[in-house]
């Protein structure tokens, strides 16, 4: 444990650098959407690319938001800078 520290980035850690891409369908505008400042498509694919550590986070929100996850994909190195 010498050296370490609870301190820092996660992005310094194998886990905090991985990014993954949802396929969500379904989104609609709710109460949740509502307190945002554009509309939600109603049907088609929408893409959402979140880092490892926020996952849980954002599906949650995603299911209060009426969508579905169809497909769930991890990024490489050559994605990230197309997301």
């Amino acid at each position: 444990m010498f050296g370490q520290t609870a301190v820092g980035s996660s992005a310094n850690t194998p886990s905090g650098t991985r990014m993954f891409r949802y396929e969500v369908v379904g989104l609609r505008q709710n109460e949740e959407t509502d307190r945002s400042s554009y509309p939600i498509r109603r049907s088609g694919s929408v893409f959402v690319t979140v880092p490892y550590n926020r996952m849980n986070e954002e599906m949650q929100r995603i299911t209060r938001m009426g969508g579905k996850i169809v497909a769930i994909h991890p990024l490489t190195g050559a994605d990230h800078s197309e997301a």
